[in-house]
């Protein structure tokens, strides 16, 4: 399968559901062609509906529909969707349970030099917190497609984490997500392991690839479903290994560390160092420069596992 965009596989699994579900509607808030779901849009345009630069209306109107019976699908870009719709996410979708999948593209400093206003690094943590919703970031196209699915065929709200820039190909069309929750070990190993979601599983493979050629066994977890969250799975592999880290296109504070960090200090005390952006905002540049910028690259990973096995943060 070609490295293509999460954004991109989304929006073609949404017109694939949609022609065998007419219950699926599909809103953005004026930004079709950059979420992909002007996918959606040119194929059923009769089920598409732009809400405009008003994005607490357009989960107000996704809200209306689910009422009514309707699975409604609400996109734009996640600092918009997270972080200016917050209040009616909490409040219309999520206290009342309905059937409304907030889709997010755009996620992470991949947005690259549309600068920090754009690059969203505190959804999961805003989302993990609301009651009733399940938090899902897909690792690549395939899993995106699944995640598609997933979100369509259950009841209740989701938030999906979707990035702009290419992901590397990591499974391949027969890739099957776990529906009930839980991790997908890509990776098995005994010395360490490497928890990533999103982009980053990717250059954790990369990083354990590094630590290999050094002697060092490392595992790859993809906890592509933040929530609800795999405990059994993860302590499993804080009692095999010797250290943990973390990795996300995603701040530190609230994100997949501190929800790892929160997990074991209570059932599995277990040594957890983190590779993500470290209480920072994001600024404008290409990603690449951004990742290294950052301190997310595969060998920064590579070398906080080194770290972390040594005691040495």
């Amino acid at each position: 399968m070609a490295d293509i965009p999460t954004r991109q596989a989304f929006g073609e699994a949404l017109c694939e559901i949609g022609e065998s579900n007419s219950r699926l509607i599909v809103l953005d808030a004026d930004l079709a062609s950059a979420t992909r779901t002007g996918l959606f849009r040119d194929k059923f345009p009769e089920r598409h509906i732009n809400a405009g630069i008003a994005e607490m209306n357009m989960v107000g109107m996704a809200a209306g529909l689910a009422a009514s019976g309707k699975i409604a699908v609400a996109s734009t870009f996640a600092v918009f969707g997270a972080g200016r719709a917050y209040e009616a996410i909490r409040n219309m979708v999520c206290y009342p349970k309905l059937n409304v999948k907030i889709a997010c593209t755009h996620a992470g400093l991949g947005v690259g030099e549309d600068g920090a206003t754009h690059q969203m690094l505190e959804d999961i943590a805003l989302m993990n917190a609301l009651p009733n919703m399940r938090v899902l970031v897909p690792a690549d196209a395939a899993e995106a497609r699944q995640m598609a699915y997933e979100a369509i065929n259950s009841e209740g709200p989701f938030y999906i984490r979707l990035a702009r820039q290419p992901s590397e190909t990591i499974y391949d069309d027969t890739y099957r997500l776990e529906p009930s929750g839980g991790i997908d070990v890509i990776k098995d190993g005994d010395d360490a392991a490497i928890v990533a979601c999103g982009t980053m599983v990717a250059k954790s493979l990369e990083a354990a690839g590094i630590l290999a050629r050094d002697g060092i066994s490392c595992a790859v977890l993809n906890f592509s479903q933040i929530k609800p969250f795999d405990s059994f799975n993860l302590i499993a592999y804080a009692k095999k290994a010797k250290a943990i880290v973390t990795a996300e296109e995603h701040s530190l504070k609230g994100g997949l560390h501190s929800i790892v960090a929160s997990e074991l200090a209570e059932l599995h005390p277990t040594y957890v160092l983190g590779v993500g952006v470290d209480d920072k905002f994001g600024s404008s540049g290409p990603p690449d420069e951004l990742f290294e910028s950052y301190a997310i690259t595969s060998a920064d990973i590579a070398e906080k596992v080194r770290l972390a096995l040594r005691k040495l943060i």
